[in-house]
C-alpha cells in the first residue's frame, strides 16, 4: 500500500468520526428541545402562553393558586371540532364544582398562527367561559411540538389531552388520545381534583 492511500484513509476516517460526533451532539440538542408531558406522578415544566386578550398565563403562576386541569383541544384543524365543543360545555357544566375545589381549567387551542386568534374566538362566541376558565392560544402549534403532542396529519392538529396539575406541579392524572373521541369526561377530572 502506498504512503498516499494510508495518508487519505486516515483523514477519511478523522472527518467520518469527526461528523458522527457532531451528529451525537446534534440530536442531543434537538432531543433537549423536545419533551413529553409528563406522565401521572413527574414534574411538569413551566410553560406560558397567551390568551384571547394577549394576557400571558404561566403555568407556574395558576397553580400557586390551586390545581389546574389542562385540556388540549384540537383547535382549528380546518373546521371547529364538534367534539371539542362538546368536551367543553361538558365541564363548564361542572364549572361550580372546579371552583369549589379551587382549580383553573386551562384550555389549549392549537392552530396556524394566521387568524388563530379569530379561530379560537368563533368557537367560545355560543359559550359563555367561566371566570376559572382560561382559552390559550398555540399559533404554529410550539407547545404541541414542544410535548410531543402534536398529530402531524393532514387535517390534524393535536392528540386531544387532559391533565390535572397539582399545586406542587407534579401531574396526578393524564389522558392522551390518540383518536378524534376517547376524550375525558368532566366528572372523571373532578375525580382527580378532589383526589389533589
Amino acid at each position: 500500500m502506498s504512503k498516499t492511500y494510508c495518508m487519505n484513509r486516515s483523514r477519511l476516517t478523522a472527518i467520518g468520526l469527526s461528523l458522527s460526533v457532531i451528529l451525537i451532539t446534534f440530536s442531543n440538542i434537538n432531543a433537549k428541545e423536545k419533551s413529553s408531558l409528563p406522565t401521572k406522578g413527574e414534574k411538569i415544566e413551566n410553560f406560558e402562553l397567551k390568551t384571547l386578550d394577549d394576557k400571558t398565563v404561566k403555568l407556574h403562576d395558576v397553580t400557586k393558586e390551586g390545581p389546574v386541569v389542562l385540556l388540549v383541544l384540537r383547535g382549528y384543524p380546518g373546521y371547529q371540532c364538534p367534539i371539542c365543543t362538546f368536551q367543553v360545555a361538558d365541564f363548564i357544566s361542572k364549572a361550580k364544582e372546579f371552583k369549589a375545589h379551587k382549580a383553573t381549567v386551562l384550555l389549549v387551542y392549537p392552530g396556524p398562527a394566521d387568524d388563530l386568534k379569530s379561530k379560537a374566538k368563533q368557537f367560545t362566541k355560543r359559550m359563555k367561559l367561566p371566570r376559572n376558565f382560561k382559552m390559550l392560544l398555540d399559533p404554529d402549534y410550539h407547545f404541541l411540538n414542544q410535548y410531543d403532542l402534536r398529530w402531524d396529519a393532514k387535517r390534524e392538529t393535536s392528540y386531544p389531552s387532559t391533565f390535572v396539575i397539582n399545586q406542587k406541579n407534579i401531574v396526578t392524572f393524564s389522558k392522551v388520545s390518540k383518536s378524534h373521541g376517547g376524550r375525558t369526561r368532566a366528572k372523571a377530572v373532578l375525580k382527580a381534583v378532589k383526589g389533589n
